[in-house]
């Protein structure tokens, strides 16, 4: 795997927040589901920066909604993975499974 293909560890938990929410995935949803799940303060320009670095490599997709009033009439642009996200995603779960694996004995577990 090139090192352009490998997902960092915050790429991984936004596709795993787009994931987790579906269709109610935008910027602000995806932000809350990864400080919720994570325990870590996440600032939300990140979030946005790695949305567009997951869409330029194609391994997410965006539609605009329509305007909201309780947005002051601005629309929410939602996020889903695509088919090339998920085998991204899938492919960093092999290769981190097999970084682990044995290591329990390290690690003082049984």
């Amino acid at each position: 795997m090139a090192k352009g293909e490998y997902l960092g560890e915050f790429e991984q938990l936004v596709l795993l927040a787009l994931l987790r929410l579906g269709k109610n995935a935008y910027g602000v949803t995806i932000w809350e589901e990864i400080e919720k799940r994570t325990g870590r303060a996440v600032m939300l320009g990140a979030v946005y920066a790695t949305l567009d670095r997951l869409e330029a490599k194609r391994y997410i997709s965006s539609k605009v909604g329509d305007p909201t009033p309780e947005r002051g009439g601005r629309a929410k642009r939602f996020f889903k993975i695509t088919a090339q996200g998920l085998g991204a995603l899938e492919r960093s779960r092999k290769i981190l499974a097999r970084m682990w694996a044995g290591l329990d004995p390290v690690l003082g577990e049984p």
